[in-house]
């Protein structure tokens, strides 16, 4: 951009659970996928943060969305507002003229022609000129450091909040993909569904997802094991409070079942890659990225499994969008490839 440029340029990682936007190489807004919408004004009351820390808390004519769910848009006038507001956090500054807004957005790789449109519509509503789009799992590579332009298989699983992307990137383009509609939301979910059946609590969204950050993993055995996490609820059947003490173990084998279909997922990906590439994708190892790369133990269960070394990104919940920062700085280039969309 030169001097007197009146683009703005953007990097959105728009996520089911957490939309992060990169500007001039940093991120400056991360914050949870969430709008609080006043039904009867239809105006937007809160967003980000304190739109979550209002869920389940507010009065009848305020509703808290999720305005993503599986990784695409599922209510477009929440969505629009959400992008619009989380775009005017980016600049504080009063410009004389209006600036032209240059938007990268990723996308699911699974994600259908209507459900891309709907995302180019909402960031043209909320402001954008002029729109890209890139696929996440090609975002998550290039914010992992890899050259997805050289003709050598590489294999990204990136766990996000309602998609799991896994796909084998080669030559700049996506050879092979899997995109299930399973991932972190659905370990949450586990986790709630377990405490009402194990130990008959009551818990909301927010309390499983504490209890899969202290006490989550994919492992029974952690050769550095987290302390037993502390829960507090209501009885089912009682509504009298309890306080429930929650192990790494227990959470292990709640969440079995669903890391299973993962590492299925994983395998059918790998079932239809092309053996040079498959040679490949042995020898550099499977690359582990998203919120649910953090999960304990997940790597070594997975590399046990499918006898190929697994690696967690260096910072696994920013690779998308580090990814997508790269794909907007270099537009021009990416733009004659298959890397971005238009």
């Amino acid at each position: 951009m030169g001097l007197f440029s009146f683009t703005k340029e953007i990097a959105m990682d728009l996520g089911t659970a957490n939309t992060i936007i990169i500007s001039n190489g940093k991120i400056v807004v991360d914050d949870p996928s969430y709008v609080s919408v006043n039904t009867q004004t239809g105006k937007l009351v809160a967003l980000g943060q304190e739109a979550k820390n209002q869920a389940g808390k507010t009065p009848p004519w305020i509703t808290t969305v999720r305005p993503l769910k599986d990784g695409v848009i599922a209510d477009f006038n929440a969505a629009e507002q959400m992008i619009r507001g989380l775009i005017k956090k980016t600049d504080n500054k009063h410009h004389f003229f209006p600036l032209s807004l240059r938007i990268v957005v990723c996308i699911p790789s699974g994600a259908t022609e209507v459900e891309i449109r709907a995302v180019r519509d909402s960031a043209e509503h909320a402001g954008g000129r002029d729109v890209f789009m890139i696929f996440e799992p090609m975002a998550a590579a290039l914010g992992i450091g890899l050259d997805v332009e050289a003709p050598e298989g590489n294999m990204i699983v990136d766990i996000g909040g309602g998609t799991t992307e896994i796909a084998v990137i080669s030559l700049g383009g996506i050879v092979t993909n899997q995109s299930i509609r399973f991932a972190g939301d659905e370990l949450t979910q586990d986790i709630v569904e377990y405490m009402g059946r194990q130990h008959n609590m009551k818990i909301g969204e927010s309390t499983a997802e504490k209890i899969k950050i202290n006490v989550g993993s994919a492992l029974v055995h952690l050769d550095n094991p987290p302390e037993d996490y502390i829960v507090h609820g209501g009885n089912r059947m009682t509504a009298l409070p309890m306080e429930v003490p929650v192990s790494y173990q227990e959470i292990a084998h709640c969440l079995d079942k669903t890391v299973s279909r993962m590492e299925m997922a994983v395998l059918s990906a790998l079932e239809s890659t092309p053996p040079e590439l498959y040679t490949d994708i042995v020898r550099n190892g499977i690359y582990l990225s998203g919120g649910g790369a953090l999960l304990r133990g997940l790597d070594k269960r997975m590399t046990d499994k499918i006898n190929i070394p697994f690696h967690v990104a260096e910072d696994p919940l920013h690779a998308v969008a580090k990814g997508t920062g790269i794909a907007l700085k270099n537009i021009n280039r990416y733009s004659l490839t298959t890397i971005l969309i238009r």
